[in-house]
This record gives structure tokens, sequence and C-alpha cells, in this order.
């Protein structure tokens, strides 16, 4: 085995990290609702304070591993996502449990980008596919991972404790990528690009605060309408901002570009509706079907299963066929599955969920890793970073929005249907019932309805970007040349 496959090995173990971290905390959530009193707007906001960060500097960290060298750049990731882990193993209450989230996405903003930059550096296009597909395989690994370790450590440690596994993860993953992954980076020397980060970070902030409060306050209220109309002010004049800077984070020409204009959506498309569902799932296995966080991380295999096998055969699909025909299926079979589990009612086995969260991961694998190869195919060497980081930025937009819109829906089809005490989340509500049957199974047949609107919604969007993608992206990249920029990438 060559040196850049070991390479990618240390890369795999970053992505590990990353898969691992996000599933804990979503099994987790059930449990932070009950043992720090967060409510659903809380919940949401432990999520997206990661998120918000994370999507905000994405970009101007690209920018800066293209300067300043790739590798040196995800070490430093590394270590500060490490730290930020101890700490938030450490804090007391919401508020301060958000913040310390917001320091790990801040961390994770900085070594993400650099674990997929670096592939057109060490692979060429004959071997990219197959990278990628191994890549989206770890963080498939990660991600059942993340609810077993999770829902163990939550039976028998304090909650703070899913946060502490990161520890060996990372410390692994800095020693692997220390002694294996060459050092990479434009050899032009250009200034980072930091006023558009502030510009883009908080206007993603602005935004999805507005979203998240609107169920609470209502749509036409001022803390929502406020928030909303300057967010998407300040992520107009960034893109203004980045017509006219000398030296921009993002090169915009690149969505005149068909492969990676639509390898972009259907990557967020696809990331949109599985952070959706990753927000609803585990909460209906608790608050509803009666399983413990260990027992909700098994009941989520099926779909990581499912993700491992799909991603485990797209590149030997795209070698034969080429990108287009991949990932519309995917998204297709993401649909169909969502739309199955819209049909799910209060009495509904677990049988039922394992059949159509399996064909979920499955599409997800088989669309994800294509549309990736893709969007990376299209980048030139000496912007692999900020080139990636933008894909990677509007994946993690997607996210957020995913998490703010879904819950927004999922919170008024529950209230829609209960309105008793614990109305603020479905886990406060079982509580506040367990002495009420009638009332207790009021309250779970609501959150099943919510649950179904939301697969609804996320399987809708899934369909409509399969049909885009079946006639707007080329199923093979055009002939410009690709061998020589990737020499050009292992001489830089």
């Amino acid at each position: 085995m060559t040196r850049r496959w070991w390479a990618l090995g240390a890369l795999m173990i970053c992505m590990l990290t990353l898969g691992l971290d996000g599933t804990i905390l979503n099994v987790a959530l059930p449990t932070l609702a009950t043992e720090i009193g967060a409510g659903t707007s809380g919940l949401q906001w432990i999520v997206d304070a990661y998120i918000l960060v994370f999507a905000g500097l994405l970009l101007p960290m690209g920018a800066l591993g293209d300067r300043l060298g790739r590798k040196r750049v995800l070490l430093a990731g590394l270590a500060f996502f490490l730290v930020s882990s101890i700490g938030a193993a450490y804090v007391s209450g919401v508020g301060a449990l958000i913040a310390a989230r917001a320091l790990m996405g801040l961390g994770s903003a900085i070594m993400t980008p650099m674990a997929m930059a670096i592939l057109p550096v060490l692979f060429a296009p004959a071997e990219r596919a197959r990278a990628i597909s191994v890549m989206a395989a770890a963080m498939g690994i990660g991600v059942p991972l993340g609810p077993i370790v999770g829902g163990f450590l939550l039976d028998h440690f304090w909650w703070g404790s899913i946060f502490l596994v990161n520890v060996p993860v990372a410390v692994i993953g800095m020693i692997a990528s220390a002694l294996l992954v060459p050092e990479s980076r434009d050899p032009r020397s250009r200034p980072v690009d930091w006023l558009g980060g502030l510009l883009s970070t908080a206007g993603l902030v602005l935004g999805v605060y507005g979203v998240i409060e609107a169920p609470r306050r209502g749509w036409s209220s001022e803390q929502v309408l406020v928030p909303l109309v300057a967010g998407l002010a300040l992520l107009a004049v960034f893109v203004v901002w980045e017509r006219r800077c000398p030296y921009p984070m993002i090169d915009l020409g690149l969505f005149g570009r068909p492969r990676f204009l639509w390898g972009t959506v259907a990557a967020t498309v696809g990331t949109f509706g599985l952070f959706g569902l990753l927000f609803t799932m585990p909460q209906y296995f608790q608050a509803v079907q009666g399983a413990d966080a260990l027992e909700t991380g098994v009941r989520l295999l099926p779909m990581m299963g499912g993700l491992v096998l799909g991603a485990g055969g797209a590149d030997r699909i795209v070698a034969r066929i080429g990108t287009k025909i991949p990932v519309a299926v995917g998204l297709l079979v993401i649909a169909s599955a969502l739309a199955v589990g819209a049909t799910t009612q209060l009495g509904t086995s677990y049988g039922f969920a394992a059949g159509w969260l399996a064909t979920v991961g499955f599409g997800v694998g088989l669309s994800l890793a294509p549309s990736m190869d893709a969007v990376l195919g299209e980048l030139p060497p000496d912007q692999s970073g900020s080139g990636t980081a933008l894909t990677m930025t509007l994946r993690q937009v997607g996210g957020a929005l995913g998490i703010a819109l879904l819950g927004s829906v999922l919170v008024s089809a529950f209230a829609s249907r209960y309105s008793g005490p614990g109305s603020e989340s479905v886990s406060a509500a079982v509580v506040a019932a367990a002495h009420s049957p009638a009332l207790l199974v009021q309250a779970q047949a609501a959150y099943v309805h919510g649950m179904d609107v939301v697969l609804l919604v996320c399987a809708g969007l899934c369909l409509l970007c399969a049909a885009m993608v079946a006639v707007a992206l080329p199923a093979r990249p055009a002939e410009r040349g690709a061998e020589s920029r990737h020499d050009l990438a292992r001489a830089a």
C-alpha cells in the first residue's frame, strides 16, 4: 500500500471524529432536555450553535489552509477541537453548553475543509472517487458508533462524558496526520478575506435565529422579522463584497460550472434531510417507543449500515456510468424511503422504521460520494481548500436550516395536536404526563404526527432535487487537462 493510502487512513480518523461527535449529541438530546432543562428551542441551539459557527467560518479557514499549509491547519483544528471538547464536558446549564458547542464548531471549521481539500492533492481523478467513498464510509462508521458509545456513556456516566470520547480519537488523528499526511499549499501568497467570514457568519446566525424563534414568537413578530431581514441583508452584502474583493474567499465563477453547482446542490439537500431526520428520530425512539439512550443508538444502526453500503459501491458505479444517475437515483431512494416513513403511526413497530431507515442511509451513501467527487473534480489545485470549504459551508447551512426549519415545523405540528403540560417538547410532555395514560398517549400521538410532517417535507425536497439533478448534472467532467492539474498539485 502506498503512502497516499496510509495518509487517507489518517484523514479517515479526522472524519470519524466528526461523525462520532454529531450523532452522540443527537442521541443525548432527550437526556439534555430533562437533565439541564432544555426545551425544543434550547435543543436546537445546542445543535445549531456548533453548525452555525462551523458553517460561517469554513470559508475563511479553507482559504487559510490554502495559504498557510493544509496539514498545518488540519493539526491546529484537531488540537482546538480536542481542547473545546474537554471544556464542553464540564460546563453546566443550557447557555454554557451552547457556548461550548460554538467553540467546538470553530475547531471543526478549522480542520474539516482540510481533510477533504487534501484528497485532490493525494489522488488523481481515476482514484479520487474511491478515496471519497472511503471518506464517506469513515464518516458513516462514526455515525453509528456515536449513538452506541453515547448510549452506553449516558447509561453509565453523566451527560458530559459524551464529549470526552472525542479526546482519544482526536489524539490518534493528530499523531497519524502528523506522520502520514503531506504538506500542501497555494504557491501564491494572498491575504485571507476576514471581512467576508465575518459577514457570512453574522448573516447565518441572525437568519437561523429568526427561524428558530418563529414558532414561539410568531413569524410576524419583531423578534423574528428583524434578525431574518438583517441576516439576509448581511448575506447579500457578503455576495457583493466577494464580487468586488481583490482576494475573495470564494470564486463565484465556480457556480457557473454545472458539475460544481449541481453536485453542491445535491449534497446540500441530502444533508438537509439527514440532519432533520437525526433531529426527530432519537426523540421518537425514546419518548414514543420507550427506548433508552443505548437502545436508541442501536435502533439507528440500519440507517448507518445502509449509508456505508451505498458509499462503498458508489465509486464503481461512477466509473461505469458517470455521476448523474447515481446522484439522481440516490436522491430518489431517499425521497421514497422518507415518504414511507411519513406513514408511521403511534402503534407502528420498530421493524417498519428499520426498513425505511436503512433505505434512507443507502440513498445518502449512493448520492453523497458521487456528488462530492463532481465538486472536487472542478476545483483548481491551488483553491482546493477554499473551494471545498464553499461546498461544505452550503452543506452545513443546509443542515442548520434543516434543524431550524424542520424543528419549527415539528413544534407547530406537535402543538396543533397537544396543548397539555410540558408542551415545549415531547420529552417534557412525557415526563409531565407520566401519571395520566390518556395525556401520555395524546402527547406521543402528537409527536408522531409532527415527525410524519417533517419526513414528508424532506421527501418532497429530495424528490424535487432528484428531478433537477437528472436534467442538469453532467454525467462526466469536460476535458480540461485534469491530469496536468493533478501533476501541478503534487508538485506544489
